[in-house]
């Protein structure tokens, strides 16, 4: 009854992504158009040739721009809602730690660090692969573990995404052959409101659980540049629940997590939470 009412109770909060009153070039690419003498405009190209550019402008500023007067067209990941620029979130691939069920597109990438010293790579091949690993940097440790998290998004329908992938760990100088878990997660809502569910199996000396743990995680945009995030973990068999909250902050490429884990039996004494910091910088195709 208390896992219901947990379920429940993230449900609530990470409410199904509202349905926006989005202009039609919501589902134009959109670029920012640069001048030479420095201007910046944001919108969408509706003709071009070899003379000149007609672009329209989020405001809905129709203009016709000649090419010898344009420095640069980049390409943006975001889209136009109500005349205005939104930007996507560049991690949307993931919650703190644990993944979403969304893969990254073809050619895209992402470097990350997780409490500074766990370093994390990731590379999207065919819209439907991701391959990431990394290794630890602990200083003074006398020996670093490394990690590799492959995983598949077979089904992408429309604001839904079901994936399944593998974390395995290891030492580099153990005797242990390695542990990890293996999972599925789906994901459901836009790249502004989501709420993800998740079940991993535990694995270590060849052997693997009977019982998944829960993942429940969501999140909720507050402004162009800043979400809410939550990542909570419950495993089988025990009255352990793993708790979390905290803040994103975001830009065209970089994100930053800023968040607070608690442990359900965690004692009274000193800080309630435990600090997590991260952060994820995003590379590769738009």
């Amino acid at each position: 009854m208390r896992y219901s009412a947990l379920l429940m109770f993230v449900v609530a909060i990470f409410p199904q992504p509202a349905r926006a009153q989005q202009d039609s070039s919501q589902v134009a690419k959109v670029y920012r158009l640069t001048l030479n003498d420095g201007s910046e405009i944001i919108g969408t190209i509706q003709k071009e040739d070899s003379v000149q550019v007609e672009f329209q402008s989020v405001s809905k500023i129709m203009m016709r721009v000649p090419r010898n007067q344009i420095k640069a067209i980049l390409p943006l990941k975001g889209s136009v809602v109500d005349g205005a620029f939104r930007r996507s979130d560049p991690n949307y691939t993931r919650l703190f730690f644990a993944p979403t069920g969304r893969a990254l597109k073809s050619g895209q990438g992402y470097f990350s660090a997780y409490e500074i010293f766990f370093p994390f790579i990731a590379i999207g091949i065919g819209d439907v692969v991701t391959l990431a690993g990394g290794m630890s940097l602990i200083p003074g440790a006398e020996s670093q573990i490394y990690y590799f998290a492959p995983k598949i998004t077979p089904l992408h329908i429309k604001n839904f995404d079901l994936s399944a992938g593998v974390l395995y760990i290891n030492a580099l100088e153990s005797d242990f052959s390695g542990g990890g878990i293996v999972y599925g997660v789906g994901t459901y809502g836009s790249n502004d409101n989501a709420f993800t569910l998740g079940l991993g199996w535990g694995f270590a000396g060849g052997e693997i659980a009977n019982k998944p743990i829960l993942l429940l995680g969501g999140e909720i945009r507050l402004s162009n540049s800043i979400k809410l995030i939550s990542e909570n973990w419950i495993p089988p068999g025990t009255d352990l629940v793993m708790y979390s909250f905290g803040i994103r902050f975001f830009g065209e490429n970089l994100a930053a997590d800023l968040g607070f884990i608690r442990p359900s039996q965690m004692g009274s004494g000193g800080f309630p939470f435990i600090p997590w910091i991260g952060f994820a910088y995003n590379f590769g195709a738009q």
